[in-house]
């Protein structure tokens, strides 16, 4: 994993993604009630697609056409969108979006051992080993030690935000074998594009044609969700990734939990268990043991010493 230094600039678009996607749990949370689980992911995939695609154009980037390539954004499209998505939203039905937003943090431990597991260059070191069980046992606390004991919707909830995240996970490690070389820009719209072929059809036999007669919240909900938190989030991403390489990137996981917390608190009136937060400390070690600059501080502390 390359190692590139984080900028100023750098840093404060890193802090506005982890925000923008802190964000769209609370816009799941507004929008559910008016307009359900399919018709969310059917307006955040396909109204996102429809923005990159003006992105594209106006970008002059060249679309492919092979069929090799549609076929990989379909495979993309259901691991990276039309899977979590359907799951993140069915699960805040029943589970607040802060907790949410932290069993989706468990993306980036669930990447490691699929990477570990299909990428030739991704071992697993005792470091990422080490990261994996912290994170893992964070993921546990989070949860709680009795919430299988006693299963309902709420730990049906839990489980499909953890589905969501190896889903993604499982995305990434797809998607740099299969997209290589695609301009990040072209694979997210036709990603998208291949995502709402499949799911708008499934909306309307699910649902029927939707309702427009929605409020102002629930509107600005929807609209979010694919202009803010997919189609620039993922511009953003992308400018993020070539200017500060994966693994500042990977940092975002910390910032979006937190974001949807306080959203949570202050628009939902939602208040979290303790262990909700002792867990999300333990998983935020884990994060950071992964990324390896912890380890890095007693060494330059005692070289500074010397």
């Amino acid at each position: 994993m390359t190692r590139t230094s984080l900028s100023p600039r750098s840093s404060a678009e890193l802090l506005l993604l982890g925000t923008i996607w802190g964000g769209s749990f609370l816009a799941n949370g507004i929008a559910l009630p008016e307009a359900g689980v399919a018709g969310i992911v059917a307006f955040r995939v396909g109204g996102a697609a429809l923005f990159l695609w003006i992105a594209v154009r106006a970008l002059g980037l060249r679309v492919p056409r092979e069929p090799r390539i549609w076929g990989a954004f379909l495979i993309m499209g259901m691991l990276n969108n039309v899977i979590p998505f359907t799951l993140i939203t069915w699960g805040q039905q029943s589970i607040a979006s802060g907790l949410a937003s932290i069993l989706n943090a468990a993306t980036a431990i669930f990447g490691v051992l699929v990477a570990a597991l299909v990428l030739p260059d991704e071992r697993l070191t005792a470091r990422r080993m080490a990261g994996v069980l912290l994170g893992f046992g964070g993921v546990v606390t989070v949860i709680g030690p009795d919430a299988l004991a006693g299963f309902d919707l709420r730990s049906a909830g839990q489980l499909a935000l953890l589905g969501a995240a190896l889903s993604y996970a499982c995305a990434g490690a797809f998607g740099r074998r299969a997209l290589a070389g695609l301009d990040p820009r072209v694979a997210a719209a036709g990603m998208l594009t291949a995502s709402s072929l499949v799911v708008l059809p499934a909306a309307l036999a699910l649902g029927g044609i939707p309702r427009l007669d929605l409020s102002l919240p629930t509107w600005g909900a929807l609209l979010y969700l694919s202009g803010i938190a997919s189609a620039f989030a993922y511009l953003l991403f992308y400018r993020i990734l070539a200017a500060a390489g994966a693994g500042n990137l990977s940092l975002v996981t910390l910032i979006i939990p937190p974001v949807a917390i306080l959203l949570g608190a202050l628009v939902l009136d939602e208040r979290l268990p303790p262990h909700a937060f002792a867990g999300f400390a333990l998983l935020g070690l884990g994060l950071l043991v992964l990324d390896g600059r912890i380890l890095q501080i007693p060494r330059e502390l005692g070289r500074r010493a010397r």
